[in-house]
């Protein structure tokens, strides 16, 4: 299915459940950033600013075949900025317009076409003319109602995350504090065939593929842990718990992958664990009144085991709620759910 470029209106939000059915878990606490989690590198303080022209929250970053930078915004437009832009910022081309909200962005190997997430249209590619084809929004009988980040393999296979089957994008604070496995991950074949690979998950987010592809590294947001899932079969694997809620991630292609750290933890959402009850009460809310992501920015990039190998702080928030991370000779790019710019630090 083949759909124009052309500037279109808003899909339609589905709606969230307004009542959470929050679940009892044990109360957990906070590690401090300290050891490999100190913040002794504190450059993301003063990254350099690509602003969009249009909208904010470029969710996710890509460099595209060519080398140049692709974001989207919360207004459905998917900007696309020239190759070598590292010296100033320049203007981006509008490179397309959703009409939802695009989240996670990759690059197809096969042919350098974009693979998008996005949050209210589904699985959706997109070609370099700016053409939109929509790949999937159902699976196993139900809709994609989160699509989020995605990981492709060489054979075109598509990995991706379907965050939450019961609330949303504009709801993702409610899914957080339900503190339900209502998400899963799902992979797109190029024959068309959308399979659920792993299910029962707590809000899985960032994916990424190993090297050789038998496996995927998927961020669980709500239980801040990163996961190991095998394609040839078996159970998810815990890999390690981090300090912080991760959101998007990226392989770096030699067995190291970047995460995007949205905020460290928060001790209040942890002690209300054991508490359903207060939880649902606070699910209700206006949002200024629920608890807040930190200011504070963190990337860290990490082993095949989750181990910390190197991580890059920004504590006066600065460039804040981080939540795409990509790393592209010789620098890093960063998104961000609030930001209306993307952002830029050299690695060197």
């Amino acid at each position: 299915m083949i759909e124009s470029s052309t500037p279109r209106p808003h899909v339609p939000r589905p709606r969230a459940p307004r009542l959470i059915r929050p679940a009892k878990a044990a109360a957990t606490a906070p590690p401090a950033l300290d050891g490999p989690w100190a913040p002794v590198d504190k450059r993301l303080d003063n990254p350099q600013r690509y602003r969009l022209p249009s909208g904010t929250g470029p969710e996710d970053v890509v460099v595209d075949l060519a080398g140049r930078l692709v974001t989207g915004g919360d207004d459905g437009r998917i900007w696309r900025w020239p190759a070598r832009t590292t010296e100033a910022p320049v203007e981006p081309e509008l490179l397309a317009e959703t009409g939802g909200r695009p989240l996670g962005i990759e690059v197809d190997p096969r042919d350098g076409s974009l693979v998008v997430c996005d949050a209210y249209r589904g699985l959706l590619r997109l070609t370099d003319d700016g053409t939109l084809t929509t790949l999937a929004r159902t699976a196993a009988g139900t809709p994609i109602l989160f699509c989020n980040n995605a990981a492709v393999a060489r054979d075109g296979t598509v990995y991706f995350t379907d965050s939450s089957r019961r609330f949303p994008l504009h709801a993702w604070r409610r899914d957080i504090l339900e503190y339900r496995p209502n998400g899963r991950v799902l992979a797109w074949s190029p024959a068309g065939r959308v399979d659920v690979v792993a299910d029962g998950l707590f809000f899985p987010n960032g994916i990424a593929l190993t090297p050789d592809e038998t496996a995927l590294l998927v961020a669980e947001t709500s239980t801040h842990r990163l996961l190991r899932v095998p394609l040839g079969g078996g159970a998810p694997a815990i890999l390690v718990d981090l300090p912080a809620y991760p959101d998007n991630m990226s392989a770096v292609g030699d067995g190291t992958y970047w995460i995007a750290l949205a905020s460290p933890r928060l001790p209040i959402v942890e002690r209300l664990l054991p508490h359903p009850g207060l939880r649902r009460v606070a699910a209700l809310l206006p949002t200024a009144a629920q608890p807040q992501p930190r200011r504070y920015g963190l990337v860290a990039l990490v082993d095949g085991e989750g181990s910390p190998l190197r991580t890059l702080h920004g504590p006066s928030g600065s460039f804040h709620m981080i939540t795409g991370v990509r790393q592209h000779a010789g620098s890093l790019w960063l998104g961000s759910l609030y930001e209306p710019a993307v952002a830029r630090v050299s690695l060197l």
